[in-house]
């Protein structure tokens, strides 16, 4: 049986930052502001992942008060959802995500973005969908004030007996 689930994140801007976006460091003034690398696309990715097979949310396995996940790469995120589904018998059919920022261009970045969440998740690349979008100047995002993400999970469940 297929279910979809789906998941969002935003983080905010910050001077002294990496920005990180589907595992791939850009070039940028500013990077995302979180407990780990604040990777908003690939935590939006995880919790659609998660939410398929009607888990909790990427907070409840990583919370961010706990010094071990502080600067940690969300790659071992996406790992750890994937181990999830390994866990029920579900398999990943695909993943697609769109982040919405302003600034900077991730264009010449999604390919290796696209590796980099696939092989996380164990999918190839091409299940793997990284678009990306502005706010058209409005709202907190359109100022340039943060960078959001949302995704989208098709899984295979096996059917249970009741």
């Amino acid at each position: 049986m297929i279910q979809v689930g789906i998941g969002y994140d935003v983080h905010q801007l910050a001077v002294g930052r990496a920005l990180v976006l589907g595992g791939v460091t850009i070039p940028h003034d500013k990077g995302l502001l979180g407990h780990s690398d604040a990777d908003a696309l690939m935590h939006a990715i995880c919790d659609a992942v998660l939410g398929a097979v009607g888990e909790r949310d990427i907070g409840h396995f990583f919370p961010n008060d706990n010094q071990q996940w502080k600067g940690a790469p969300s790659r071992i995120f996406l790992e750890e959802a994937a181990r999830q589904l390994k866990l029920r018998g579900a398999r990943l059919v695909n993943v697609d995500a769109t982040v919405i920022a302003e600034a900077p261009k991730i264009g010449p970045y999604i390919t290796q973005m696209k590796e980099n969440i696939g092989r996380a998740l164990g999918l190839p690349p091409q299940k793997v969908g990284v678009k990306a979008t502005t706010n058209e100047s409005m709202g907190f995002l359109g100022r340039g004030e943060g960078i959001a993400a949302m995704a989208v999970a098709s899984v295979d469940v096996p059917e249970t007996l009741e």
